[in-house]
């Protein structure tokens, strides 16, 4: 993919370790209140009362969450998707960095983390295209403090450009000097971030009710909604050409599920801006996205059909749940279809090593099965994800209710 400025409108890893992630948003939020009101004392900012009803939080805890939620990817894409990789192969482990290096089986790994930069600058301008919103972070800041808008704004460009300055593939390259540039961009980002949200909690010109709400109301109608909308019909298409290709196995629907695949990678990597909410509390993000994989585990189920085992319950222990999530999602499929970078093919070895598997006849048909199963699964959380944002999610309310309401303390979700 040839290099993108964060201006432009989209046109199109992350080394999630397997675990249930346990930042829970009510130990989070409670953070953020504890910091905005420790803000308040200061004699320039008077911020809204907090006493009331479903509206008794500010507009500016939604925000908070909005801002750490980008603080929060910019981290993770530099001190692990690249950190981490870089770290291991830095101290002689280079087995283990490669296999750290997330999307590494479709060779994708440096369009998912720009990809990850994007859903910063969309959650900064209010839009998907590349456009600044008249209802935006982008466009509140320009009006309020030109000097740190134009370091938000050249934090985002900066850190996006050093990571398609990584050269491809990834993993391939993990001790090129661009990837310590990355780092450090991503790291920066984090921190130019950081001194927005400073400033708009102290800053009573711009964190006033009045002033943020159309900025939420543009988030998530303009951003969020679209976003895991697209993600819901492109997963619903990659199903359906699992479907195809287990029906009639071929090279062409290989390559077919694998550009599939792709469609369906961009709106998840552009939503992790935003991992917070429902995808965060109802496990949908380990669901789709846990890094690194076990390999084994696949095999296994290769070899014994039993499908079941990707499915967890409330009851199932930590262990249980992070072993099913590490068996299904979007690399697992990434898995099963790609391999050093291409479609797989009907013919295109005999390996049987777990990392280097080969698609044969002896066990094509629960190939294709597994194939059907992730795809499903896939399709049936981000179906579930979007309905929880826009139908129900807590006692009935969608939860962009919640959010637009700032009461997005203490969600109850219904079973």
């Amino acid at each position: 993919m040839s290099p993108m400025s964060p201006m432009s409108p989209i046109t199109t890893n992350n080394n999630k370790l397997l675990t249930m992630k346990q930042n829970f948003l009510t130990a989070a939020l409670l953070m953020g209140a504890m910091t905005f009101m420790a803000c308040s004392n200061n004699d320039d900012n008077n911020p809204p009362s907090t006493e009331g009803g479903d509206d008794a939080q500010p507009a500016l805890v939604s925000v908070e969450q909005i801002i750490d939620g980008c603080m929060d990817i910019a981290n993770e894409v530099g001190n692990a998707k690249i950190g981490d990789p870089l770290d291991l192969w830095n101290n002689g482990e280079k087995t283990k960095a490669l296999y750290a290096v997330e999307s590494w089986y479709s060779w994708h790994s440096r369009e998912d983390y720009s990809n990850n930069i994007l859903s910063i600058r969309n959650a900064f301008y209010g839009t998907r295209d590349g456009q600044i919103a008249t209802n935006s972070l982008a466009t509140l800041m320009k009006a309020n403090n030109a000097v740190l808008y134009q370091s938000v704004e050249a934090a985002i460009v900066k850190a996006y450009q050093s990571i398609l300055n990584i050269p491809a593939p990834f993993r391939n390259n993990i001790d090129a000097p661009q990837v310590k540039e990355a780092v450090k961009a991503c790291n920066e980002l984090e921190e130019t971030l950081k001194s927005m949200k400073a400033y708009l909690q102290r800053t009573n010109a711009v964190n006033s009710d009045e002033a943020l709400q159309p900025i939420l109301e543009s988030y998530v109608q303009d951003v969020v909604l679209p976003t895991y909308k697209e993600l819901k019909e492109k997963n619903a298409a990659l199903h359906a050409a699992a479907r195809a290709f287990a029906a009639a196995p071929s090279d062409e629907n290989f390559q077919k599920c694998c550009n599939a695949w792709l469609e369906a990678r961009t709106p998840w990597e552009t939503s992790e801006a935003f991992l917070f909410g429902p995808v965060d509390a109802l496990g949908l993000d380990p669901n789709m996205d846990s890094w690194p994989l076990d390999q084994e585990a696949i095999v296994n189920i290769l070899n014994s059909g039993e499908f079941n085992n990707m499915v967890w319950g409330d009851g199932d222990s930590d262990e249980t749940v992070e072993a099913k999530q590490g068996v299904r999602g979007f690399h697992t499929m990434e898995f099963l279809i790609f391999k050093d970078g291409k479609a797989r093919t009907l013919n295109g070895g005999t390996s049987t090593d777990a990392a280097n598997l080969d698609y044969t006849p002896a066990n094509a048909q629960s190939w294709g099965n597994y194939m059907v199963q992730v795809g499903k699964l896939l399709e049936q959380d981000a179906t579930e994800l979007y309905n929880a944002w826009t139908v129900s999610y807590e006692k009935g309310r969608p939860y962009k209710d919640l959010f637009l309401s700032h009461n997005i303390g203490d969600e109850n979700v219904d079973e």
